[in-house]
């Protein structure tokens, strides 16, 4: 007969042990997923011309690609517009990246947020390749979150 009693056999001290490693783990998953808001803020920049070199093809953000195609009416305030909402992109990307790294689980929540909303910009704009990206950065956010929320609660027991 086989015992179902999850710990069966283990000392107090080991299940403790073993629920430390657990929460460092997942510390560290968290900590790991917070990297992408970095690699995400700098892909942005890479992709929208705010640095010198400018590699839109593979990574672009659709709420700036809209900006470029329906924004040419600003005159001569258009590129102040596209490179002022990008900055202001990167800003964002930035400032959740650090949050989420101080353990905050909004920040893995608003990046899922806004990277799914511009994922339907990326779709009106056919950039395909650039929604896969979108798409990795919001599975990693969303395991980033559900890293955190498995730590703060005491119950869930992920062996």
């Amino acid at each position: 007969m086989q015992t179902l009693n999850v710990g069966a056999g283990q000392t107090d001290k080991d299940y403790k042990a073993a629920e430390e490693q657990r929460r460092t783990d997942l510390r560290a998953d968290s900590q790991s997923d917070a990297n992408f808001f970095f690699l995400a803020a700098g892909l942005a920049a890479l992709g929208t011309g705010l640095l010198p070199v400018r590699l839109n093809v593979f990574v672009s953000i659709g709420a700036i690609d809209l900006l470029s195609v329906y924004g040419r009416t600003l005159g001569h305030l258009y590129p102040l517009a596209v490179y002022g909402a990008a900055a202001m992109w990167v800003v964002v990307a930035l400032g959740l990246g650090f949050a989420a790294r101080s353990g905050r689980r909004w920040a893995f929540l608003a990046g899922v947020v806004l990277y799914g909303a511009d994922m339907l910009a990326l779709i009106a704009m056919f950039s395909l390749w650039a929604f896969g990206v979108h798409a990795f950065f919001v599975l990693k956010w969303f395991q980033g979150q559900k890293a955190l929320k498995d730590l703060n609660d005491p119950g869930v027991a992920t062996f």
